[in-house]
């Protein structure tokens, strides 16, 4: 029986072969990472510590972009909205540590990645496509995990931090120690970064500056390395400025509590036990005054101060039912509730913070799954899974705010409830020792979420409540190769969604002579397809070159047109010299022009605006590895100083002392340095 047999085979492809190990320890050994590889079937990871090139924003989003097939809408510095094959919001599930995390803007200033502090996580591995049913539900885009380290490591005091200092006053602080004994350990860590305004390729300066911070502890007791209870608290908040609205974001606080119980190896049948409950709570503030030049405090609803709390937790139990099968049956469960208040700032008439919270939405989730890992021989696996989850939302909303004026809510105080199927199966075949081919199709059945049912129209009353799941179904196929100097994959996927939640904005529902614009969901059913591909050859000892290449299309099927929000083709080059002292290398990333668009149409985090240009953009790094405890990189970001915004990026806003551009333009030329210390 080879190692894969031998492993665990229940984390749908998680189950690494000493191969894919060896690998995976390639790529996250890299001075600096331009483009992490897929390691096995549908499977990115990547570790967050690792000085990389763009040098991102010290959140979940930014990170995700390194990976082929993602990418960013920008809204200012930092928080942006992550994109995967043309598709946001909750079509992506995102998980801390095994938690959901939601935010609470109704224009999402704050996406769940806004919570994420990348490095304070060990690593972030992305799941493609609705191939799993371990994570919750509706991961029609796919799942990525931010997760820490569980090693039971050796009793002793481990230490370990970074610092960064760049252009437009850019720098980052990282702080993580660990300290136990045989059967216990304390673990802590703490972030902070800021950055200032920065300027785009011609020189004009982008309202975009931030502070962010986080602080964790985690206390575990470990009687054997196949026991761990762990409590962990979490406190974070920060600041930013944005360039695509009138408000920007003086508070992003977020407060968790979790506890969880692991046993592994138990022997029999059931070989391990997963448990976990969490609770988060976001307080979110956005004001016209307190981060921008000429704001005054006593506008009309100058500050909004919406909350969201999210209770959940999770149960799983791994059976071997031979040796050569494995299922994993679980249960979840999560509850959130949003509330929401506005009025002045502090001190003044209709102070905010003076106002009730009022509750308008609550959701509730239940989900009961199974995944069974089936080795057909020593080359051959079959992965199966299904999934059934009893959802329910509740419209607590008396009014509904239309411009300047309210307008009743026709579904005020209904609750709707419903049971969402979801499955997959996937066929891997190994060709060679490393190198695997794969085939799966997937259905997820993904309910509508706060800001298609909440926060939106439909086009024919004040209130989107009634609006349907969305149903997609995927077909996934590719390969993972590797074979002496040369390692790279392939993924292709081809999709059919039922009812799919279209955003449509400058809906008119006033008159010709008064109109009002409003922005509504709506139904379609669409089609999207594409790949990712990515390469490294080893050209010689020391120099490597590699790349990538992502590209999606979209069809809106009902009304025979694009599908709003799709990224242009991108391709990735890099060549890199590494001697395990000094290292040296290059990025050159490249967009094809996109002329595909569906103005005013997109997703909760945008719409698009009209056809955009290719561009490339090129950057330059270098590193020294000082000893095995030290580790300098440095680079030059956009060395060209190019001029350019993502397609998918929103529009500019006219904000006092600064240029308005169609959108928020990337970074100009960005120089940095970064230190990684580990003791």
């Amino acid at each position: 029986m080879n190692l894969k047999l031998k492993m665990n085979l229940a984390a749908v492809a998680l189950a690494i072969s000493s191969m894919a190990q060896a690998a995976e320890t390639t790529t996250l050994d890299e001075v600096v990472v331009t483009a992490p590889q897929s390691t096995e079937p549908l499977t990115v990871q990547t570790n967050p510590k690792k000085p990389r090139q763009p040098v991102p924003a010290h959140d979940g989003a930014d990170y995700l972009k390194m990976i082929p097939g993602f990418s960013v809408i920008r809204k200012g510095g930092t928080d942006g909205d992550p994109v995967f094959r043309g598709m946001a919001g909750s079509r992506l599930n995102i998980l801390l540590d095994g938690e959901q995390i939601l935010g609470g803007c109704g224009g999402r200033m704050d996406p769940p990645t806004a919570y994420v502090f990348p490095a304070s996580y060990d690593r972030i591995t992305l799941l493609k496509g609705p191939q799993t049913v371990l994570y919750g539900p509706g991961n029609s885009a796919g799942t990525v995990l931010f997760e820490r380290s569980t090693k039971h490591e050796a009793a002793g005091v481990k230490a370990n931090g970074s610092v960064m200092l760049g252009s437009f006053g850019r720098n980052d602080e990282m702080a993580e120690a660990r300290a136990g004994t045989d059967n216990a350990y304390l673990r802590a860590d703490a972030t902070r970064s800021h950055a200032d305004d920065y300027k785009d390729g011609s020189g004009n300066a982008v309202h975009s500056f931030y502070t962010r911070w986080s602080g964790n502890a985690a206390m575990g007791w470990t009687p054997d390395d196949n026991t761990r209870l762990e409590l962990t608290l979490t406190k974070s908040d920060g600041q930013a400025a944005y360039a695509d609205r009138a408000v920007d974001g003086s508070k992003f606080a977020r407060d968790n509590v979790g506890l969880k119980f692991n046993k592994q190896h138990i022997g029999g049948v059931l070989d391990g036990i997963e448990a976990q409950v969490f609770y988060n709570y976001v307080d979110h503030v956005m004001d016209s005054y307190s981060l921008r030049a000429g704001g005054d405090p006593t506008s009309m609803m100058a500050a909004m101060n919406p909350d969201r709390k999210t209770t959940g937790g999770r149960l799983l139990g791994t059976l071997n039912l031979a040796e050569m099968s494995q299922l994993k049956l679980g249960l979840d469960n999560q509850t959130n509730e949003h509330t929401n208040r506005s009025g002045a700032a502090p001190g003044y008439m209709g102070d905010y913070m003076l106002n009730p919270r009022l509750k308008d939405a609550e959701f509730k989730n239940v989900g009961v799954f199974g995944e069974l890992h089936q080795n057909v021989s020593e080359i051959n696996r079959a992965i199966v899974g299904l999934r059934a989850d009893s959802w329910q939302a509740t419209d607590y909303r008396t009014t509904i705010a239309r411009g300047m004026s309210t307008v009743a809510n026709p579904t005020a105080n209904q609750t709707r409830a419903q049971t969402l199927s979801s499955g997959f199966a996937r066929y891997e075949h190994d060709v060679t020792g490393a190198s695997t081919v794969f085939i799966g199709l997937g259905h997820t059945t993904r309910a509508p979420d706060y800001w298609e049912l909440f926060n939106k129209e439909s086009m024919t009353t004040a209130s989107a409540f009634d609006t349907n799941p969305e149903k997609t179904t995927q077909l996934d196929t590719g390969l993972n190769y590797r074979e002496g100097a040369l390692s790279g994959s392939v993924s292709v996927f081809y999709n059919k969604i039922t009812d799919f939640n279209l955003i449509q904005s400058n809906v008119n529902k006033g008159t010709m002579m008064m109109p009002t614009y409003v922005t509504v969901t709506r139904n379609v059913n669409a089609t999207t397809y594409g790949a990712e591909a990515s390469a490294a050859w080893q050209l010689v000892e020391n120099w490597k070159v590699n790349g990538s290449l992502a590209y999606v299309h979209g069809n809106n099927d009902t009304d025979g047109t694009p599908l709003g929000q799709i990224p242009p083709l991108e391709t990735r080059l890099g060549l890199n010299y590494d001697d395990k002292v000094w290292s040296f290398g290059g990025l050159l990333r490249g967009l094809a022009a996109q002329n595909r668009v569906a103005v005013n149409q997109g997703n909760i985090a945008g719409q698009d605006i009209a056809a955009t240009a290719g561009f490339g953009v090129l950057s330059l790094n270098g590193g020294w590895r000082a000893s095995k405890a030290v580790q300098v990189t440095a680079g030059v970001d956009n060395l060209f100083n190019k001029t350019y915004a993502e397609h998918v990026s929103r529009a500019g806003a006219m904000v006092s002392g600064f240029t308005q551009t169609t959108r928020v333009n990337e970074v100009g030329r960005n120089a940095w340095v970064k230190a990684n210390f580990d003791f």
